[in-house]
Formats: C-alpha cells, sequence, structure tokens
C-alpha cells in the first residue's frame, strides 16, 4: 500500500507578514538590551561561567553555570525516576478496569487522597516543608551526611557525580523528594487514565487466555497504556525539568540559582538569563523530540 502524498503549506502574505513582525519584535529587543545601562553585551564574561582555567595549571575546568547545568539534570533525572515509580504504584491503585469492578474504598481513598493533596498544593510551599521537616528532621536523624561523609574518596567522587557532595546531600534529597512528589501526583491520574482507556475487550481476551491478573497487567494491558500515555508522560518529564528551577529557594545549585548569583555579582542581566532561557530550552527540546521518536517507535510496534 502507498504512501499518501505529502500536502503542501501554502505560504502566504500573511505568514510573511507574521514573520516579518516576529524578526522586527525581535531585533527590537535585542537592539535595546544591549544599549542599556549595563553598557552592552559581554558573552565573553558569560562564556568564562561555562568553563574556566585551573588556577594550578591543569585543564579547563567546569564553571559555576555548567555545575549547576549538571546539578539541574541530577536533580531531574532522580525526581523522575522516583516520580514515574511512585506515580504508577499510585495510578495504578487507583485505576478502575473497563467493566471490572471498582477499586476497594481504602485504596480509592489512599490514592485519590494522594493525587488531590499534593495537586493542589503549590511546589513551592512543599519545597520549604520537606527541607525544613524532612531535611532537618528526619534526614538529619538518619544520619544522612554522616553516612556520605563516611565514604571512601572515590565514593564521595561518585557521590558527587551522581547526586550532591555530602554537604549539600541533605538539601539535594529534599529537593528531589519535593519535585518527585509533586509530579508523582501528574502522573497518577496519567497511568490511571491510561490504564482506563484500555477497552473492555482486551481485558476479557487476556482473561479467556488463563493469564491471571498480574500477567493480564503486564502483558496486555500496561503496553497498550503506555503508547497511549507517552505524550502526556513525556510533557511531565518536561515540566519536571522547568520545575525544578523552584528549588532554587532553598539554595540548591541548579541552574538558576547558579544565574541569580552570577547577575548579583556582574549585574549583567540580559546576558545571564538569555542565557539560561537557551539551556532549558535545549533541554526541554531534546526531550521532547525523544519522546516523539518513542511514540513512533511504540506506535509502529503496535501496528504489528
Amino acid at each position: 500500500m502507498s504512501a499518501a502524498p505529502k500536502t503542501r503549506v501554502p505560504f502566504t502574505r500573511r505568514d510573511a507578514a507574521l514573520l516579518a513582525l516576529a524578526g522586527g519584535g525581535a531585533a527590537l529587543f535585542l537592539w535595546r538590551a544591549g544599549s542599556g545601562p549595563a553598557g552592552g553585551w559581554s558573552w565573553s564574561a558569560i562564556l568564562s561561567f561555562f568553563v574556566r582555567r585551573d588556577e594550578a595549571g591543569g585543564g579547563p575546568l567546569p564553571g559555576i553555570l555548567l555545575e549547576g547545568l549538571r546539578t539541574t539534570l541530577a536533580l531531574s533525572a532522580w525526581s523522575m525516576v522516583l516520580a514515574l515509580v511512585l506515580g504508577a504504584a499510585v495510578g495504578l491503585l487507583a485505576a478502575r478496569p473497563q467493566g471490572g469492578a471498582r477499586p476497594r474504598l481504602l485504596r480509592r481513598l489512599c490514592a485519590g487522597s494522594f493525587v488531590e493533596l499534593l495537586r493542589n498544593t503549590p511546589p513551592l510551599v512543599l519545597a520549604f516543608l520537606f527541607y525544613f521537616f524532612v531535611g532537618d528532621q528526619l534526614l538529619a536523624a538518619l544520619g544522612v551526611e554522616e553516612a556520605a561523609r563516611a565514604l571512601p574518596r572515590g565514593g564521595q567522587r561518585l557521590l558527587a557525580a551522581l547526586a550532591a557532595p555530602p554537604a549539600r546531600l541533605v538539601a539535594f534529597a529534599s529537593a528531589v523528594l519535593t519535585l518527585a512528589l509533586y509530579e508523582a501526583a501528574y502522573i497518577a491520574e496519567i497511568v490511571r487514565a491510561g490504564v482506563e482507556s484500555v477497552e473492555r475487550g482486551q481485558w476479557e481476551a487476556a482473561y479467556a487466555l488463563g493469564l491471571s491478573p498480574r500477567q493480564r497487567l503486564a502483558r496486555v494491558i500496561l503496553p497498550q497504556a503506555l503508547r497511549r500515555s507517552v505524550p502526556a508522560l513525556a510533557g511531565q518529564f518536561i515540566s519536571t525539568v522547568k520545575d525544578s528551577s523552584i528549588v532554587s529557594v532553598i539554595s540548591i545549585p541548579e541552574l538558576t540559582f547558579q544565574a541569580m548569583e552570577i547577575m548579583a555579582g556582574t549585574q549583567r542581566t540580559y546576558e545571564i538569563w538569555l542565557t539560561v532561557f537557551a539551556c532549558y530550552l535545549l533541554l526541554c527540546l531534546a526531550l521532547s523530540l525523544a519522546s516523539r521518536r518513542l511514540e513512533r517507535r511504540l506506535s509502529a510496534g503496535g501496528r504489528r
């Protein structure tokens, strides 16, 4: 079967006018920003915050902004993994199969309370709550920082590369927990909707094959629900990267926090925030492209 011919979208005068208007607005912004009271652009100063020279005579070292970008990536990655696991568990607890019995009251109450409590609480408030109560009380009582400091030097370097140095591990763990719980509330609803969207005939066919409830879910229902949930899950992962800037209020040295520190010292407002804007944009675009590729592969696999 031959593929349908692609429809060519015409480029009209209205499109040209809108493109010219957008280009003129961007040029005006750059001109006004470059001729502001700060004395014009100074990109060389910004580049020095990405890579710096070793004062001892060694090779180049990561600068403040690059370290902040690494922290943002680590924070987002750990939060995504934890949020996906927790959100999937809560979503499966709350899901009601097509034509199946309603989940038990306790399951629905626990899952619903988790989702509604976290979705209706500002993430900034959650960040302070987890930092002061979970970080200062629970994690400090468990001796997390002392255990990290007791690691050998190689273990401490690995910990710093994957998460944070021992001195900032408690604050980093509080930030990860804040983001993970907040995003898990949304992922739970995505998983629940994906499972409930699978047609009743699929459940009945799996039952007729003699599969156990766990096998039905793992081999028949979840693969279909995953294909339908990929766009929404990708959007939530992108939201996690953007929401990671919230934890700058508890002094996590991620990209936004480092940018504010540099701006306070250099007064290079436009250069700093345009650079941060570009970093977040590239991260989110990379996630968006990866999710689209995964969605196409899953869709192609489902049609076979």
